[in-house]
């Protein structure tokens, strides 16, 4: 995994309906969680931030193709900004993947730029968001098959608890096997909506 290009198949972010379709009538958009293919493990994840550089925290959960809670995480960062809390976000997600041994996973999030500037490997001027970049950087070509994309808000909700939970938290926390009680029905709502367009279905969700 010598090229960073080759693994991290940033195209399915321009080829995937789920992430750029609009419409100028605001018709409604399919905005659901997906599963991951079998083998595969998939990470959503998100940051939050109090104002511009107020209190912060990270979360995101890790599923498996069957949707099954396989880890999640959250925790405080301290004062940062939202650029940060999200980076920090997919950085600590990234760290806990080599940490179990996945070595085909899907990452998604749901700040676009975001994603854009690290499939292209971006330089950007923000010193503390650069090294958060560099850092995942060099994580993301440890991994097998590795693939990134963006996903509205509306169908990252479970990282978005797990990450205002991260709030709340007096020090890292990490879930195994057993997810906290506060995501349960997203993720039975998420598992519904991914097996009922498997089927051949479509829900269609209005994006703000």
């Amino acid at each position: 995994m010598l090229a960073f290009n080759k693994i991290l198949r940033f195209e399915k972010l321009i080829q995937n309906p789920v992430c750029l379709f609009r419409s100028l009538h605001k018709a409604p958009i399919p905005v659901t969680w997906e599963k991951p293919k079998i083998g595969w493990t998939k990470l959503n994840f998100d940051g939050s931030s109090k104002g511009k550089a107020g209190k912060a925290s990270i979360g995101g959960l890790f599923r498996n193709h069957k949707a099954d809670f396989l880890l999640g995480y959250a925790e405080p960062i301290g004062r940062a900004n939202s650029i940060i809390a999200e980076l920090a976000a997919l950085r600590r997600g990234l760290e806990l993947v080599l940490e179990n041994g996945w070595s085909d996973v899907w990452l998604e999030g749901d700040a676009k730029t975001l994603l854009q500037i690290i499939a292209q490997r971006r330089q950007i001027r923000c010193a503390e968001a650069q090294r958060h970049i560099s850092h995942i950087n060099l994580i993301i070509p440890e991994i097998n098959n590795c693939i990134l994309t963006h996903i509205y808000r509306e169908g990252n909700r479970a990282a978005d608890k797990f990450a205002q939970m991260g709030h709340l938290c007096g020090k890292p926390q990490v879930w195994q096997h057993i997810p906290p009680n506060q995501v349960l029905s997203i993720m039975h709502e998420d598992a519904e909506d991914a097996d009922y367009e498997s089927s051949g279905g479509s829900r269609l969700k209005k994006h703000h």
